[in-house]
């Protein structure tokens, strides 16, 4: 296969899966717990930095086809490895149609009766869903373009309503509030699962590592500048935000960015972050959709998932495993359209979140093992490498007893 992705696609992709849905609507979500989520947002970053050191050190002793799973693979077997594909792959495509849900929120911006009509939100997140699986069946080349492009264009109205904001708004608007009177572990450990939602991806550039130009250079790279790079979006665009609407108000908002940029820029530019919003979004349900077909793919090669998932057409992409990816989005899609955008939403990304902890938690233990096995036989042994795995290992676990708590 033609190997056309290099560092800034490459960072595009981490950049453009982890930087979606997630950061536009999770204001809302995370309105209850005032400045307390902010808690939540450092305890995520540096424990998302950690797993993005570990799959560096993975990526670069040895790039594999499939991410995750690959890893488990060669450290643990087969079984592991079967458990922790099927989990990813799970939680790939409900991510997606979170995200298609979140499209349909920002859409009732420009045609309003969307948010009254629940059947049209599913048409419409359904239909985005296959405009990009379209795109991705075109191949990896095209998806990468379209994906680099959209990461680039969705920084811009991020930054432009969190820095507004930290200069306009006013700090009073984020008390910090503790809704279920929970211990302040508890509650950190609760709204770490939340927030994790937004980090899913940091992977991204280790799964389709056969199409990567110099994989043990180039993935690293892009995994840690992207993994940033979405961490110091995120605090500015929450802080901006929570600070410029009163927490009643964002409670409720299906569009938090877009209602702060019509406080600040009025009519014109509530179009415009809408607008952006919805490229965010399209961007991360296309890195999403195109790692849907590369996972399974990867699982059949390995033989943790069946046969018929390895069929490729003439460009080398995985038909077959992007069509059935995207039915299942689809079906996801329908049974949560009865629950109302906000609510489909959060049962969503609970789900996604952790399934993909579950496959972090591999990966890293992975990463625990082979050094191990490293040094055993002899070869070279960095601690600074084994601890950071170690945290990482340790945060994937709290995130999970978080997933519990909400629950």
């Amino acid at each position: 296969m033609k190997k056309s992705i290099g560092v800034w696609r490459c960072w595009a992709l981490v950049v453009g899966t982890i930087i979606g849905s997630g950061v536009f609507t999770l204001p809302a979500i995370l309105a209850p717990y005032g400045s307390n989520s902010f808690l939540g947002w450092a305890v995520a970053a540096c424990g998302t930095l950690s797993i993005a050191f570990a799959f560096s050190h993975l990526a670069g002793r040895n790039p594999r086809l499939g991410g995750p799973q690959a890893y488990v693979e060669e450290a643990f077997g087969r079984y592991p490895s079967m458990f922790v594909a099927w989990g990813y792959w799970i939680s790939l495509w409900v991510s997606i149609a979170a995200i298609a849900t979140a499209f349909s929120g920002y859409s009732a911006l420009f045609f309003p009766a969307i948010a009254g009509n629940t059947f049209l939100s599913a048409f419409i997140a359904i239909m985005v869903v296959w405009f990009f699986t379209y795109v991705n069946l075109r191949g990896i080349e095209e998806a990468s373009i379209v994906q680099l492009v959209t990461a680039i264009l969705k920084l811009i109205p991020l930054m432009v309503i969190g820095g507004a904001g930290l200069l306009l708004g006013d700090f009073s608007n984020i008390p910090a509030e503790n809704p279920n009177d929970e211990s302040l572990p508890v509650m950190i450990s609760g709204i770490t699962i939340l927030v994790m939602f937004s980090f899913i991806g940091i992977e991204a550039a280790t799964v389709p590592s056969e199409s990567v130009e110099n994989p043990k250079v180039t993935i690293p790279k892009a995994l840690i500048l992207g993994t940033l790079t979405a961490a110091v979006i995120y605090m500015v665009a929450t802080a901006g935000v929570m600070a410029l609407i009163e927490p009643a108000a964002l409670k409720n908002s299906t569009s938090p960015f877009a209602d702060a940029a019509q406080m600040i820029f009025g009519d014109a530019g509530s179009v415009f972050i809408g607008f952006g919003a919805l490229i965010a979004i399209g961007g991360a349900l296309n890195s999403n959709i195109l790692l849907t077909g590369t996972v399974p793919m990867a699982g059949a090669v390995d033989k943790v998932f069946p046969a018929f998932f390895k069929k490729r057409n003439k460009d080398g992409t995985p038909v077959t495993a992007l069509v059935v990816s995207s039915s299942l989005t689809t079906l996801v899609i329908l049974i949560n359209s009865s629950k109302g955008l906000l609510k489909a939403f959060e049962i969503m990304i609970l789900i996604a979140t952790f399934c993909i902890l579950l496959a972090y938690l591999g990966a890293t233990l992975a990463s625990l093992k082979l050094q191990l096995r490293n040094k055993k036989r002899g070869g070279k042994f960095n601690r600074i490498t084994f601890i950071n795995s170690s945290l990482a290992v340790a945060f994937s676990i709290f995130a999970i007893i978080g997933a519990w708590v909400i629950y």
